[in-house]
């Protein structure tokens, strides 16, 4: 079987999206279970939020505002253009 690496099917897409938004809730609400209270729930939202925030930097940031021309695949590319290059470290 011949495996495509690109993904372009908008179907398969919202799929991917849809799938990766149950995990996310999935760990959000069985780690509230475990540790319920309103100290755990402001953790969590702090964590989705940071989490979210820097996704967006990685991954719009980056491409609009620092280097349009850098084009990456994921999240460890953003992460080793961000510490190697010396234009950011000023």
């Amino acid at each position: 079987m011949k495996w495509n690496r690109d993904l372009s099917n908008p179907r398969v897409i919202v799929l991917k999206g849809l799938l990766m938004l149950l995990i996310a809730l999935m760990a959000g609400v069985l780690l509230f279970m475990q540790n319920p209270g309103w100290l755990t729930g402001l953790l969590l939202g702090c964590l989705v939020f940071g989490s979210c925030r820097f996704y967006y930097f990685l991954f719009y940031v980056i491409q609009n505002y620092v280097d349009p021309e850098f084009k990456y695949a994921g999240v460890l590319d953003a992460l080793r253009y961000v510490l190697s290059r010396k234009k950011l470290r000023k």
